[in-house]
C-alpha cells in the first residue's frame, strides 16, 4: 500500500486546490469551483475583427465535448480541457462521480452548445448514471447531446463483469483526444459521436500494480481494499478506484508484462477475447500509462519491456508508442498498457485516427506523442561512430618514454592497494555520503587491471595516462569518476605540452610539474581547497610535496597524514553536508582515503616505501 503520507489531508481542499492550479497553468481555461468544472474560455475579439475572423478557427464553431468523473485520476479529465481536446470536464470528489446538477449547468452553462454536445464517460455506475440523466435533462430542453461509454478494461472478463460490461480506464483518453482533435476540424455531432464509439470499440487496456493507495481523509483501514498487501505479489486487473484486481501473481516484470499481453492479444481466450488483432495487418496504437507513483526511469525499463515483448512474442510494431502519466489512481504504483487498433473513419484524409491522434492539443494533461514526421518509416539512420570506437580512437603519443616493466609494477600495486581498501571506503562513505564511492572506484580499479592483463605497452607516458583517462570515464560515474576523468584529462594534455623534440625518459621533476598543472586545472571545475573535506585534502599535499621534493616517499606519506587527519574535519563540500549526523567527527573522508592509499600503492610498487 502506498504512503499516507500527504502534503494536503483535507480531501475537499484537495480537490479544490487542484482545480484552480488548472487556469494558472493554462490560461485558455477557466475554473468553476462551486460545481467542479474546468471549461475552455472563449477567445476574446475586437468588434472591428470579429466579422473577418468569423471563420478563422474551426475550434469556435465546434462540436463540444465534456467528460469528467471522479477526482484522484488527474491530469483526468480536468487537465484535458483545451484546444483541440474537452470543451469542459465535471469533477466529483476523491474516485466518486460528479452529480447530474453539476454537469447540467456544465452543459448548460459552461460550454457552446450551438453544434453539439459530446459526452464521453467512463464505464462506471456512478458516473453512467449521472451523466446519462443530465444528458436526459439537456435534450429536454432542446440541447443536441449524444453519450458514448468506454469500457476498455480486460481485467474484468465477461463472466465476472455479467451485464454491467468492462471498466473504463486509460484506454478513455485516447478516445478524448480523437473526438477532440475531430471536431476540431469543424466535424458534426454524429461524426465526432461515431468516431468516438469507433475508438472506444477497437481499444484494450489492462493494469497492474504493487498495491493499493491511499485516500486522503480516510484511514488506512478505509482505504485498503482486499486483494496486493503491497508485499512481492503484483495485482493484475486492479480498477482506478482502489478496486480489486482479477489475479494476484509473484513476478518479475518479464512475467508480468507476459501475462498482461496475453491477456490482451490471446485471441484463444473467449473470456478476455473482447477484439481480435490481426497481427500481420492491423496498425496498433501503444499507450503506456502511469497510475502515479512510478518513476520516470521505471516507466521507461517498462516501455522498453513491452515493447521487445509484443515484437518478439506477437511480432507487432507500434505505429505510435505514447508514455507517461495520463489517468491515474492517485499515488498509485502501477502502470497499465492500452492497444488501439487503427480503422478507417470513413471521412477523408487528415480525419483517420491517426491523423487525429497526431493533430496538436493545448491542454496540460497532454504530451502526446512526436510530431508525425518522426514516426516515418526509413527516415532515420544512425550516425557512423566507427571513428570514436575504441579500437579505431587514435590515442595521443609523445616522446616522453617509460619503463614498462616498472610503470606496470607501480599501476598493479596501486590498484590492488586501492581495492583492498574498499571496504573501508565503503563503510567510511556509508556514514557520510551515499555509499556508493568505494564501489565506484574499485570498478575503475578492477578496469584498469584488466586493461593490463592484456600485456598493453606501457612505454609513451602521454598515450598511457590517455588510456587511463579513458578506462576511468568508462568505468566511474558520480562525482568521484568526474573528478578523476578531469585530472586526468589535464595531465595527458600537460605533459603533451611537456614533450620533448626526441625521445627522453620521464623524470620525477617532469611528472610533478605536470601533475601540479593538472591540479590547477581542476580548481577550474571545483571549488575545493584543503581543509574541505574532500579527496583534494589528500591529493593537494601529494602533488604540492612531490612538485617541491621530487620524492614520491615523502609525496605518498603526506597524502597519507593527510588523509588521517580529514577525521574530525567539518565539511564544507560534497554529499557529506547535507548528510549531517555526526559521523565524521570520528571518519576519515573516503575521498583522501582512497588517493592516500593508491598513491601509496604506486609508492610501493617502485619500490620508495
Amino acid at each position: 500500500m502506498s504512503s499516507a503520507k500527504h502534503f494536503i489531508h483535507d480531501p475537499t481542499q484537495l480537490v479544490t486546490s487542484s482545480l484552480q492550479s488548472i487556469p494558472l497553468l493554462n490560461p485558455s481555461v477557466g475554473c468553476d469551483v462551486a460545481n467542479k468544472i474546468i471549461y475552455r474560455r472563449r477567445r476574446r475579439r475586437r468588434r472591428r475583427q470579429r466579422d473577418a475572423d468569423a471563420d478563422a478557427d474551426a475550434s469556435d464553431h465546434a462540436v463540444s465535448i465534456v467528460s469528467g468523473g471522479g477526482s484522484g485520476h488527474e491530469p483526468s479529465f480536468a487537465g484535458f480541457v483545451g484546444d483541440g481536446l474537452l470543451s469542459a470536464a465535471v469533477t466529483g470528489t476523491i474516485f466518486a462521480s460528479p452529480g447530474a446538477e453539476q454537469i447540467r449547468r456544465a452543459l448548460t452553462n459552461r460550454v457552446d452548445g450551438a453544434n453539439g454536445v459530446l459526452i464521453v464517460v467512463m464505464n462506471y455506475t456512478g458516473d453512467v448514471l449521472n451523466f446519462g440523466l443530465a444528458v436526459e435533462q439537456a435534450k429536454a430542453n432542446g440541447l443536441r447531446v449524444e453519450m458514448v461509454v468506454v469500457g476498455d478494461d480486460v481485467g474484468v472478463g465477461r463472466k465476472k463483469a455479467g451485464k454491467v460490461g468492462r471498466r473504463g480506464i486509460a484506454g478513455t483518453v485516447l478516445v478524448h483526444k480523437i473526438a477532440g482533435g475531430l471536431a476540431a476540424t469543424g466535424a458534426s455531432l454524429e461524426q465526432v459521436c461515431h468516431v468516438a464509439q469507433l475508438v472506444a470499440d477497437n481499444l484494450l487496456s489492462l493494469g497492474a500494480s504493487l498495491g493499493h493507495v491511499h485516500v486522503p481523509g480516510r484511514t488506512a483501514s478505509d482505504s485498503q481494499q482486499e486483494g496486493s498487501d503491497g508485499g512481492d505479489e503484483i495485482e493484475i486487473g486492479m480498477g482506478i478506484h482502489n478496486e480489486p484486481g482479477s489475479q494476484l501473481v509473484k513476478t518479475g516484470l518479464t512475467g508480468l508484462v507476459n501475462t498482461m499481453l496475453s491477456q490482451l492479444l490471446d485471441a484463444t481466450d473467449e473470456d478476455r477475447a473482447f477484439l481480435h488483432i490481426s497481427h500481420q495487418e492491423d496498425q496498433l496504437v501503444l499507450l503506456v500509462n502511469n497510475l502515479g507513483g512510478v518513476s520516470n526511469l521505471e516507466l521507461g525499463g517498462i516501455v522498453t519491456e513491452i515493447v521487445q515483448q509484443l515484437d518478439r512474442h506477437y511480432h507487432i510494431h507500434p505505429v505510435r508508442i505514447i508514455s507517461g502519466t495520463y489517468m491515474t489512481s492517485l499515488n498509485g504504483s502501477g502502470f497499465s498498457i492500452s492497444l488501439l487498433r487503427m480503422t478507417s473513419t470513413g471521412l477523408g484524409p487528415g480525419k483517420d485516427m491517426l491523423d487525429l491522434l497526431d493533430a496538436p492539443a493545448a491542454a496540460i494533461g497532454w504530451s502526446g506523442s512526436l510530431p508525425p514526421a518522426v514516426w516515418t518509416p526509413g527516415k532515420w539512420e544512425e550516425l557512423d561512430d566507427q571513428q570514436d570506437s575504441d579500437t579505431t580512437r587514435v590515442l595521443p603519443q609523445s616522446n616522453l618514454k617509460l619503463d614498462h616493466e616498472q610503470t606496470s609494477r607501480a599501476l598493479r600495486a596501486g590498484l590492488e592497494r586501492l581495492i583492498a581498501a574498499e571496504p573501508d571506503i565503503t563503510l567510511y562513505d556509508t556514514e557520510v555520503g551515499d555509499g556508493d564511492c568505494g564501489t565506484g572506484l574499485c570498478r575503475g580499479a578492477k578496469a584498469l587491471l584488466e586493461y593490463l592483463a592484456q600485456g598493453h605497452r606501457l612505454d609513451d607516458a602521454v598515450t598511457v595516462v590517455a588510456q587511463i583517462a579513458r578506462l576511468v570515464e568508462g568505468s566511474m560515474d558520480g562525482t568521484s569518476g568526474a573528478l578523476y576523468s578531469i585530472f586526468l584529462n589535464a595531465l595527458c594534455n600537460s605533459l603533451r605540452m611537456l614533450s620533448p623534440a626526441s625521445p627522453t625518459p620521464v623524470s620525477t621533476a617532469i611528472f610533478a610539474g605536470a601533475l601540479h598543472s593538472s591540479l590547477a586545472s581542476l580548481g577550474k571545475y571545483t571549488p575545493a581547497q584543503p581543509g574541505d573535506r574532500t579527496l583534494i585534502d589528500a591529493l593537494h599535499p601529494f602533488v604540492t610535496t612531490l612538485d617541491r621534493t621530487a620524492d614520491l616517499d615523502r609525496a605518498a606519506q603526506a597524502a597519507t597524514l593527510a588523509a588521517q587527519n580529514t577525521a574530525g574535519m567539518p565539511p564544507r563540500l560534497g554529499r557529506s553536508v547535507y548528510v549531517g549526523g555526526s559521523a565524521w567527527e570520528r571518519v576519515p573522508d573516503p575521498g583522501a582515503v582512497a588517493v592516500a592509499a593508491l598513491v601509496r600503492g604506486l609508492a610501493e610498487g617502485l619500490g620508495r616505501l
